[in-house]
């Protein structure tokens, strides 16, 4: 993600965490986070991981498009999302996440077409609130789960619950997508 689109999602949470008169420690209290890595997010001096976006959007009872955007979504009946046209959220590499319903009043879910490009960095674990479905619809994909590894290829499907430290990787030199769903 970019450095301004960082810094703007920090500027959103530190505003919407001040005029909730929260306070830092209670915040890293109920997110489960050290301050140290809380402070550094709200700087907007790292990128935020979308799993700690997600639970800080929903203990402060705000839709992640309005934390990762500054605009609320508007649909309550029903959204489309029309091919290609996801809101494209950047995120640390090697993951790319598409918002499939952006733009839709009170979800329950968080859908999300996520691809994971290939690299040779170490997997990265990381866990937030919620459970999570992933359908794998392109490449292989290895998924770790706390000390547990799973490949899945096209069509396999996972469900798990997301308070459990996970990352995903790429497999064989090629990108990885799947749709992820995650639920409060």
């Amino acid at each position: 993600m970019n450095k301004e689109k960082i810094k703007a999602i920090a500027s959103r949470m530190k505003v919407l965490r001040q005029i909730c008169d929260c306070t830092v420690e209670k915040i890293c209290s109920v997110l489960s986070v050290d301050k140290e890595t809380y402070l550094s997010y709200e700087a907007g001096s790292v990128d935020i991981p979308i799993g700690f976006l997600y639970s800080f959007a929903n203990y402060f009872n705000v839709e992640l498009v309005a934390l990762l955007t500054g605009d609320e979504p508007k649909l309550h009946d029903f959204s489309i999302v029309r091919a290609g046209k996801g809101l494209e959220v950047e995120r640390n590499k090697p993951y790319k996440y598409t918002n499939l319903a952006y733009n839709f009043q009170g979800k329950k879910a968080e859908p999300f077409m996520v691809t994971v490009l290939p690299n040779d960095d170490e997997l990265e674990q990381r866990s937030h609130e919620g459970q999570e479905i992933n359908y794998v619809v392109e490449g292989k994909l290895l998924i770790k789960i706390e000390d547990h590894e799973v490949v899945l290829e096209e069509g396999d499907c996972l469900y798990f619950h997301c308070s459990k430290k996970h990352g995903m990787k790429a497999l064989d030199g090629k990108a990885a997508k799947f749709l992820a769903i995650i639920i409060a």
